[in-house]
């Protein structure tokens, strides 16, 4: 299994006074895999991303590239461990053309060597049509592409991407982000991204890792990370949630709503509140286990937001429903989708 791992993170931890931006981190990533590193800012996922390419250095523990030790009980130089990194405002030179700008981080190499392997990247990310202009007369996804293409040009064992679409726009960031992951992919690269946006790490992580306060709290694949959270700050980080206070009863947790049993995490030990998505939410005018009044409707095309009045709660629940509900509607029916549930 050894030599299927490209990036092992043995409790790696790093101080900046007092406080500690990485805490004790252990993390395996295999080669060829892609990993989103996801958490509110401060959370350290971009200090892990700096400790992996040694812009900064672990207080302890050890980082492992490739089977080499390149940070604990030794120390290798950022240029010389096989890393690319694309940052979050691309960096690229304006003065050196984008065929210069892709040779720069050959400097290494002879020269016939690392014009056949810029000429080689040029191609395979589709750039050949950008090689003879400048930064500034690129657009934002071309930026991109180059700053991808000259991270890949040296062959490095991982890529690092530092939220390297945060500055496009929505429509052309889902189009970019769509291509350069299909571009990764192709070529079987291992890929450490880093993100602030639920959505977009649990869209491009083969594994999505959530930090909090320096730590991991859950790593494991999108479905695992969104469908089974391991406690409620996981939950709320990935979706938002109607919160229904209960009290537990042999075993099953009463509420308004009714009586519920073998819910995620469910369990006295769990916690006392029921967690329930918008979208486990079954509405109809004439069908349903529960009467509701309408509040609010808020009409988004394919579905429509509606706040519910229920007997018994404190909050008017948020439904999510693609019903067609008559206009002037006032009452419904609703059910709940106890697969949907979860305590904590």
């Amino acid at each position: 299994m050894q030599e299927n791992i490209a990036v092992r993170l043995e409790n790696v931890s790093r101080v900046f006074g007092t406080t500690a931006a990485v805490n004790g981190i252990s993390l395996d990533i295999a080669k060829g895999e892609i990993v989103s590193l996801v958490g509110h800012s401060g959370c350290g996922k971009s200090t892990l991303l700096r400790i992996i390419s040694g812009v900064e250095t672990v207080d302890s523990g050890r980082v492992v590239l490739d089977g080499r030790e390149v940070d604990g009980n030794t120390f290798v130089e950022p240029e010389v461990r096989g890393v690319g990194f694309v940052f979050q405002d691309y960096a690229l030179f304006p003065h050196l053309s984008v065929r210069d700008n892709i040779l720069f981080g050959l400097k290494s190499r002879a020269r016939t060597e690392a014009v056949a392997m810029a000429e080689d990247v040029i191609r395979r990310v589709g750039i050949d049509h950008l090689a003879e202009r400048f930064p500034h007369t690129l657009s934002g996804g071309e930026q991109q592409r180059v700053a991808l293409a000259r991270a890949l040009a040296p062959q490095p064992a991982v890529i690092l991407m530092d939220e390297p679409f945060s500055n496009l726009d929505q429509g052309l960031r889902d189009k970019v982000r769509t291509d350069t992951l299909s571009l990764l992919r192709s070529l079987d690269a291992t890929v450490i991204m880093v993100t602030h946006d639920p959505q977009e790490a649990l869209s491009v992580g083969d594994r999505v890792v959530l930090m909090r306060s320096g730590e991991i709290v859950q790593a494991g694949t999108a479905y695992d990370l969104h469908d089974r959270p391991v406690n409620s700050y996981a939950a709320e980080f990935f979706g938002s949630f109607n919160k229904v206070p209960g009290s537990w009863r042999d075993g099953r947790l009463e509420t308004a709503l009714g009586s519920f049993s073998g819910a995620q995490g469910s369990g006295p030990e769990s916690g006392t509140i029921l967690y329930l998505r918008p979208q486990g939410i079954v509405v109809s005018v004439d069908r349903g286990d529960f009467s509701a009044r309408i509040e609010q409707r808020i009409f988004q095309g394919d579905s429509e937001q509606v706040l519910l009045r229920v007997d018994g709660l404190d909050l008017p629940l948020k439904v999510i429903t693609r019903e067609r509900l008559p206009s002037g509607t006032e009452a419904v029916k609703i059910s709940i989708l106890p697969e949907r549930t979860m305590v904590f």
